[in-house]
């Protein structure tokens, strides 16, 4: 009864004092004597002197709560009720009839039995549990709290009731609701309990909402479905640690950094932005308009849609904003406006009222026909997928439309839950709704909310509210400010639901560090007919792709444009081919064209000082690519330069990057440092840096002599002397005694006659008629060929063969002589920057003139060693300068095109028109009809020409090669048939009856070649004077 007394005391003074730490000590001393066990009752927080009463009861609790709930359900299924709630300086006087009855009970189970028993120890807690719940239960000041599990837990909801997202997102909180209720594992005897409030799509009835539910004891609302309230009550759930979990509020401007107590439940328009980005780079658009209402979500994801396309090289060329509350004559005069722009692909981020009426004046003002590309946010599919079938008239408003759908990946519980969707919504008064993402998301809210305050209870948070010392401070006024209290536990509240993970209707449903949910994700959607398909998805996991995004989670992310893949498309106008994206706006302006005006080199451009016409190579061929285009494209050339000396291209190039001027056009060259800020056409000529130098004769070479003919030719025409030779030979040997003798002498008389012949000077007669035939045309051939050779050989030593003391680019530089170059050229900086020759070695020149002049001095004499210029310009100046030549090779590879602003869709249709320029010849002469002249064709390529090669004698080799073989051939028959003749038989083989032809062998055929023809035929006369002796011998034998 002693301790039980000095229990008494202490509590009243810790209630009172909460620094009263000693005290503590003490009453955990007397739990630990009572019969707690010593494991549970070392889980109490320990003293600290910098703890307040109100941290150390309700951790405190969560101890004294697993420790005396089973004890007191063993005992009986009924809870103990909790004890009134005392105030600081009433609590002592309140607590006396309960403590009485608490030490006087505690004394009579004491004096009953022994105190180590069991029952003791259970009896014991009973007895001290209703002063444990009276102490912990209190609270200093003006604070109101409840136990840690109460029975109810209130929530509340803002939305609008009657909207498109609101009908679904009424009934599926409510599925939630009943669900999170009616599952044992969730809240665990706690009751959720939803009030819904209806916004009435108003801002300021949104917030008054707000603030009744601030008033109550609301641990959180769910919404508010509009951004514009959200953006104004995330100021109170901050001030107030209320958590707004909302599932519509998209404003990517609704951030965790300005408002932590804002959690978005489903995607933020921010990544539907970076969707739409992402397909308009898939298609090659470079310009979008937008089209928006202009709130704070319209404006905001708008400003989100820019960025991301800027991240990409696109463009927001134009924003178009209606008033919330625009009449469809303000959508008329505002599209009219849009349909005179060049950009063709649109963007609508509206809202379900106000997007089927813009669709349906773009569709009679015949703006959803072919070339236009019409990209509608989410709520065009919620729309689909909440009242679909629309009525005809509406489809035919919205075909080949695309639009996006947050993604939601297909599981059981999905289509468990459309299952039950239509029972439902039997009971609502227009139950002809169907279940989109936004409902979806609202279900899941409801869990995500249902399991956080469970672990919220969990770790010990209680729910108790405070009154702002700062409403206090808030004077005069009926508003009653001073009635919203703080919760205390918001902030352990929000990050439990920050911390969610697990699977709901949607998917996982787990935070990153920026607040937002992981893995963003849509469907892309065409409409077509009466309904629409999925073309495709896209997450910022994996790009575009046409399978699920949650299929490739478990591969590496790559998001590499190479890997983007969609369905074809239906466009509007019922086309699958993919529309250009831009026209030629339709508002009468004309392009702003800047050209150079040339004082040098006229031919490329220059304005004419008398009728101030620009003209020229360059022009021309604009204005051939210009015809060609399918659409008007009118301009006015702007004449850029004094007149008296060449502009500077740079600044030229930076008038265009500017947009001071629409285009460029003139002999500019494409570099890397321009192509940074501007964009460049395909190239119309090519023209890299060459050098220019003064040229001096050198001595023709000792072996000139060989010049005229090619290799091939010298052999081949070696080759034909030797056959001629043999030829000539082998039809001469049988019958002319010149060409017979010892074998050495054979060789050496067809060598000499072979050669001899170049001269006409053989000494030897030809007596057959077939080796005066061949001879006849080889002489002939040999005639030609000596003329040709002769020619050449004095054309090519009369040649004045030209060298340079520079070699190249190398040379020029390491030579550290003057370099001239062209005014305003690039070929400056380049020389300085890239090169990394010194600005004191380089020389200005503005005219052909200077060329000449400067070359001709020479470096020691002011002029220059060399100038660093275009070919496209060295080589006009050379087609009237004969003393000067390009030396090395071309040292830089770049070409001229014409300029227009960075990512113009003008500068791609002119470049496949220069292409169509190439390929149809228009190219090739409008450059002879400028810039073809009679020009000084370099000394080594006029010895090149000069020299003769087999091409242009293979027909008389073919001649004399034909005139051999069918010699030889009739020679041959000749010789077998006077061998057939002539040949000595055997007395042997005359009996045998062979022919003679099989008698002979091959050494015999040719002991026949090898002899004279005459002395063959003597021989067979002398064999036919003896045959008749031989044959009547025989008959008189017979």
């Amino acid at each position: 009864m002693k301790k039980l007394c000095v229990l008494r005391c202490h509590v009243i003074e810790i209630a009172v004092n909460p620094l009263a730490s000693a005290k503590i000590q003490h009453v955990l001393l007397l739990l630990r004597l009572a019969g707690s066990s010593t494991k549970q009752l070392d889980a109490f927080p320990p003293a600290d002197l910098t703890m307040s009463i109100d941290s150390w009861i309700a951790r405190a609790c969560v101890v004294l709560r697993d420790f005396l709930l089973p004890i007191t359900s063993y005992i009986t299924p009924h809870p103990i009720p909790c004890l009134p709630l005392f105030t600081g300086d009433s609590l002592e006087r309140k607590i006396e009839p309960t403590w009485n009855s608490v030490a006087h009970k505690a004394v009579t189970v004491h004096s009953k039995a022994a105190l180590r028993s069991r029952s003791h120890c259970i009896d014991m807690m009973l007895a001290l549990f209703p002063l444990f719940v009276c102490l912990f239960s209190s609270t200093s000041g003006a604070t109101r709290s409840v136990s840690s599990r109460p029975a109810v837990v209130h929530v509340g909801a803002i939305f609008t009731f009657n909207s498109t997202i609101g009908r679904v997102a009424k009934v599926a909180i409510d599925a939630a609701k009943q669900d999170v209720n009616s599952d044992p594992t969730v809240l665990r005897g706690t009751r959720l309990d939803i009030t819904m409030r209806n916004t009435n799509c108003s801002g300021f009835f949104g917030m008054m909402e707000a603030l009744q539910f601030m008033e109550t004891d609301t641990v959180a609302i769910v919404g508010p479905q509009c951004s514009t309230i959200a953006h104004v009550i995330s100021h109170l759930a901050n001030e107030l640690h209320v958590p707004l979990l909302s599932f519509s509020a998209t404003d990517p401007t609704l951030t965790a950094l300005e408002y932590p107590y804002f959690v978005r439940t489903s995607q933020s328009d921010l990544f539907q932005m970076a969707a739409i980005a992402k397909i308009v780079d898939y298609y090659q658009w470079r310009q979008v308009i937008a089209i928006y209402v202009d709130d704070d979500n319209g404006r905001n994801g708008v400003a989100a849609l820019d960025d991301k396309l800027a991240e990409r090289r696109c463009k927001l060329s134009y924003k178009a904003r209606l008033s919330p509350v625009a009449t469809r004559s303000d959508v008329t005069d505002l599209l009219v406006k849009v349909a005179l722009m060049e950009s063709r692909v649109i963007v609508l981020h509206s809202n379900q009222d106000y997007g089927p009426m813009i669709l349906s004046v773009a569709h009679y003002l015949d703006m959803m026909m072919n070339g236009y590309v019409w990209i509608a946010t989410d709520w065009l599919s919620s729309l689909l997928d909440s009242k679909a079938p629309l009525a005809p008239d509406t489809m035919n408003t919205m075909q080949g439309v695309l639009t996006l759908r947050q993604h939601t990946a297909d599981s059981k519980r999905k289509s468990n839950f459309n299952s039950r969707w239509s029972n439902l919504t039997k009971e609502e008064d227009d139950g002809n709704f169907r279940l989109h993402s936004y409902g979806l998301y609202a279900y899941d809210t409801v869990w995500m909310l249902a399991k956080a305050i469970d672990a919220f209870f969990d770790d010990g948070g209680i729910i108790s509210f405070s009154n702002d010392s700062k409403l206090h401070d808030v004077q005069g006024g009926t508003l009653h400010l001073e009635a919203m209290r703080v919760f205390n536990g918001g902030q352990l509240l929000l990050e439990k639901v920050q911390n969610t993970n697990f699977a709901g209707l949607t998917g996982v449903l787990q935070y990153d560090s920026d607040g937002n949910l992981i893995h963003p994700a849509y469907d892309i959607i065409n409409i077509i007919g009466t309904g629409s398909r999925t073309i495709g998805y896209w997450s910022n996991y994996s790009g575009l792709s046409i399978v699920p995004p949650e299929t490739l989670y478990s591969k590496p992310a790559n998001t590499s444009p190479a890997n983007d893949l969609l369905y074809s498309v239906i466009w509007p106008g019922e086309t699958t081919t993919k529309p250009r994206g831009w026209v030629f706006p339709n508002n009468g302006k004309e392009l702003k064209i800047v050209v150079p005006n040339r004082v040098s080199y006229q031919e490329f451009v220059s304005k004419s000082p008398h009728t101030g016409i620009v003209k020229g190579y360059c022009i021309d061929v604009f204005t051939a690519a210009v015809n060609l285009l399918p659409y008007a494209v009118p301009f006015k050339l702007i004449p850029f330069g004094d007149g008296h000396a060449n502009p500077s291209y740079g600044e030229l190039v930076n008038m265009v990057a500017t947009e001071e001027f629409d285009a460029a056009v003139g002999d500019i060259a494409v570099v890397t440092n321009r192509t940074k800020i501007v964009d460049f056409t395909q190239p119309y000529i090519e023209s890299g840096l060459v050098i220019l130098a003064p040229i001096r004769k050198y001595k023709s070479s000792a072996w000139a002599f060989l010049q005229p003919f090619t290799l091939e030719m010298w052999c081949v025409t070696g080759f034909f002397f030797i056959v001629i030779g043999s030829v000539v030979w082998i039809l001469e040997h049988r019958i002319n005694d010149e060409f017979r003798g010892p074998p050495r002498q054979q060789v050496a008389t067809v060598f000499w006659f072979s050669f001899s012949t170049l001269f006409f000077a053989h000494r030897e007669n030809t007596l057959s008629t077939l080796g005066r035939g061949v001879l006849i045309i080889w002489l002939f051939v040999v005639l030609i060929i000596q003329s040709s050779y002769t020619a050449s050989l004095t054309s090519i030593l009369t040649v004045q063969q030209l060298s340079s003391p520079i070699k190249g680019i190398d040379s020029l530089i390491a030579s550290d002589e003057l370099i001239g170059f062209q005014v305003g050229s690039f070929a400056e900086n380049y020389m300085v920057e890239e090169l990394g020759i010194p600005r004191s070695r380089l020389k200005a020149l503005g005219s052909r003139e200077a060329y000449e002049e400067a070359l001709e001095l020479g470096p020691d004499n002011g002029g220059v060693a060399a100038i660093v210029d275009e070919r496209a310009y060295v080589e006009l100046f050379l087609s009237t300068n004969c003393n000067f030549a390009i030396v090395g090779s071309e040292f830089t590879k770049s070409g001229w095109g014409f300029v227009f602003p960075r990512d113009s869709p003008l500068a791609v249709d002119m470049s496949t028109a220069i292409l169509t320029l190439s390929e149809n010849g228009d190219l090739q002469r409008i450059h002879d009809k400028w810039l073809t002249r009679a020009a000084c064709i370099s000394e080594t390529d006029e010895i090149d020409s000069q020299r003769l090669r087999l091409s242009s004698f293979w027909g008389l080799f073919l001649i004399c090669g034909i005139s051999c073989f069918l010699a030889l051939l009739i020679y041959s028959i000749l010789v077998l048939r006077q061998y057939i003749k002539h040949a000595p038989l055997d007395k042997h083989d005359s009996y045998s009856g062979r022919t003679p032809i099989s008698r002979c062998s091959i050494q015999k055929f040719f002991s026949f070649v090898n002899g004279k023809e005459e002395d063959v035929r003597n021989r067979s006369k002398q064999g036919g004077m003896q045959k008749p002796t031989v044959n009547a011998t025989a008959d008189i034998e017979t």
